[in-house]
């Protein structure tokens, strides 16, 4: 169960929080995830064992956690001056990240924990708020309204599901159809 103490904003809470993230991805770098333990995350971290077990409960749980924090955007879409460009752009971005040995873990990750259909909908949340972004800005500039539902469940689903269970990561082609149906569906009412 992740979080399974009441966790405020900043403090003590996020201070625990960021380092034992921190110590997480300095370990990944150096040596393979079926290595870490949760006594060596708390000796990188400087806390003891049972702050990460009452915090996260398991090792699945700790590792879902620092890949949702690690699929959090940092930044709005690029903004290329029309919806296409900047949904080309977007998703290009997307599936180079995603598809990456690093990106499927990360994603294998966020599905292992107990916690895996909060955290799953917390990457649909930001995957949503992402392509958001693209919608308001294409309405701001006049161009026809998009399907925020319909790129989620035709352009990104597909794309995930090939990411996770198909050896060779999605082309360019293959996002590429997927997008270009999708624009050309009509938008629901």
């Amino acid at each position: 169960m992740v979080a399974r103490e009441s966790i405020r904003p900043g403090g003590r809470s996020a201070r625990v929080q960021a380092s034992v993230h921190a110590a997480v991805r300095r370990l990944l770098e150096v040596q393979d995830r079926s290595e870490l333990t949760i006594p060596q995350i708390a000796a990188a971290a400087g806390v003891t064992p049972s702050t990460i077990y009452r915090r996260w409960g398991d090792l699945a749980d700790l590792l879902a956690d620092v890949a949702v924090e690690r699929l959090r955007p940092d930044c709005d879409p690029a903004d290329t001056g029309s919806t296409r460009g900047d949904l080309e752009a977007w998703f290009a971005q997307y599936v180079d990240e995603m598809s990456s040995a690093p990106g499927r873990a990360m994603t294998r990750d966020v599905l292992a924990g107990t916690s895996g259909p909060r955290n799953a909908g917390q990457c649909v949340a930001f995957t949503r708020q992402q392509l958001q972004v693209i919608c308001d800005r294409a309405t701001g500039r006049g161009e026809a309204a998009l399907d925020l539902d319909a790129l989620v469940d035709h352009v990104v689903a597909p794309i995930v599901f090939r990411i996770l269970f198909d050896e060779v990561p999605p082309s360019d082609a293959f996002w590429r159809s997927l997008l270009d149906r999708c624009l050309r569906a009509p938008v629901a009412a």
